[in-house]
């Protein structure tokens, strides 16, 4: 597989830039670790070789074995709330101590709480709930479901999109890391361009991305048995967000066509965008939304399904019927999750805080001719590197730079396609650590930048 299909999800393992960091960073006994975690586990592409061996994390912050402290700016989107959070710790604790687990053939008061709490937070008849040990296997009942209230077998997705790595989730996702030379997949699906604007295939100049949309509609109106279309509200790996216009009429157009809409915001609901959930930003609601990563706290893996009502019509299918459905521990670990960002403002204080972050952002575009695109909201940004703004040629091995010089630094965030440097910081970050994580960014870039000699506007 090429570097550049590795480099679609996430960083390259075993680039030389790598190797110069471990080397460079990393203690003989580190490196022991290390070749003991090769041996043991299986190999696989973006996750083998790991970076380092881990101690601790707490707060904001992740720890070496070598007592080295690194902002975690990637945190695989379970970090909302930040790692170890005080109150999260204790409310697992007081379910231990009472009921660690509920088999299938009870229910529980805390997992019917958490049921309740979710759909109290969706609109309109967005109330019926099912949990799951993790998001690919929520947007599998989705998958399920949809089908059965569709009476459609056909699904249509997007070119790039990730939704978990089951052969039904690779099978709608377009990564081609994952599923490369596995053979067929379920039939069915279909893809279509996503909607970008900085480098998208129909990219108008005033970067008008509803041809994406009318993109759909001919594909819908000739093939009227597809019955789900299934997206990411917001690309999170290297953060794309649509326009308003293009998901208001993407609404339109399922409901036109009988076409279910199933949203995956497995990564990036619960407050990273500035809201609950993202797709509240378009003014639209979901047939079906998949919720994960950080709804189990950054501790329990924990997802959730949430529908409509009267999609209640599968009582004699086993839409997932998944051991820990109605794990106490695990809706513990959300109940906690949406209690903390509330108690604590963190949708609020994301908002602002992604104010704050597009000013500077905008400054450092504006500093650097490295970056050529910045693109975000709330705390979810993508900062996009070109050799050059009018080709746009990826700046793969300057990212790459930035990168590890970041690391170096105490910053840790994941390169997307090669050259974003996608930052998702923790929602409890505080100012200073923000205007912090920017000083050593600015470095970073200005490293990457006299090393390859780039230009840059001196302030």
């Amino acid at each position: 597989m090429s570097n550049n299909n590795l480099r679609k999800e996430g960083d390259i393992n075993q680039s030389t830039q790598r190797q110069i960091w471990q080397q460079d960073n990393l203690d003989s006994a580190a490196q022991a670790m290390l070749e003991q975690d090769s041996r043991y586990f299986l190999h696989q592409a973006m996750s083998t070789p790991c970076l380092a061996p881990l101690e601790a994390a707490e707060g904001i912050y992740l720890q070496d074995t070598q007592g080295r402290k690194y902002m975690d700016f990637h945190g695989n989107n379970v970090h909302q709330i930040g790692f170890g959070h005080p109150y999260l710790i204790n409310k697992l604790k007081e379910q231990l101590d009472t009921l660690p687990f509920s088999t299938r053939r009870y229910t529980n008061q805390t997992t019917i709480d958490c049921a309740r709490k979710l759909a109290a937070l969706t609109p309109s008849d967005l109330n019926r709930v099912l949990f799951a040990p993790g998001g690919t296997s929520v947007v599998g009942m989705a998958l399920k479901l949809a089908r059965i209230v569709s009476g459609k077998q056909k699904v249509i997705s997007l070119w790039d999109s990730f939704h978990g790595a089951s052969m039904d989730a690779i099978s709608v996702g377009g990564t081609h890391s994952f599923n490369k030379g596995l053979g067929p997949l379920m039939p069915g699906v279909e893809h279509i361009p996503p909607p970008t604007t900085y480098r998208g295939v129909f990219t108008k100049e005033d970067e008008d991305d509803l041809a994406y949309a009318d993109y759909l509609e001919y594909v819908l109106q000739n093939d009227p048995d597809i019955g789900v279309f299934i997206a990411e509200t917001v690309r999170n790996t290297d953060a794309q967000f649509p326009s308003k216009a293009y998901w208001k009429r993407v609404r339109e157009l399922c409901d036109q066509y009988g076409v279910l809409l199933i949203l995956d915001e497995i990564p990036i609901a619960l407050g990273r965008t500035g809201y609950m959930f993202a797709f509240e930003h378009y003014e639209i609601e979901p047939d079906f939304l998949c919720l994960g990563k950080g709804l189990g706290g950054g501790i329990v893996p924990f997802a959730a399904m949430i529908t409509r009502d009267k999609f209640n019509i599968a009582e004699d299918v086993s839409l997932g019927h998944y051991t820990h459905e109605k794990s106490p521990l695990g809706s513990a670990a959300a109940l906690a999750t949406l209690e903390v960002i509330e108690r604590e403002d963190l949708l609020c204080k994301t908002q602002t805080h992604g104010k704050w972050m597009k000013k500077q952002l905008e400054g450092l575009k504006d500093k650097y001719s490295l970056i050529g695109d910045i693109r975000g909201r709330g705390l979810l940004w993508g900062i996009e590197l070109v050799k050059d703004p009018i080709s746009k040629e990826r700046a793969c091995e300057e990212a790459e730079v930035v990168m590890y010089t970041c690391l170096e630094l105490g910053l840790s965030f994941k390169v997307s396609q090669g050259n974003v440097l996608q930052l998702s910081p923790p929602l409890i970050i505080t100012q200073e650590q923000l205007q912090q994580s920017l000083s050593i960014l600015d470095q970073a870039l200005m490293a990457a930048t006299t090393q390859f000699n780039y230009a840059y506007i001196k302030e």
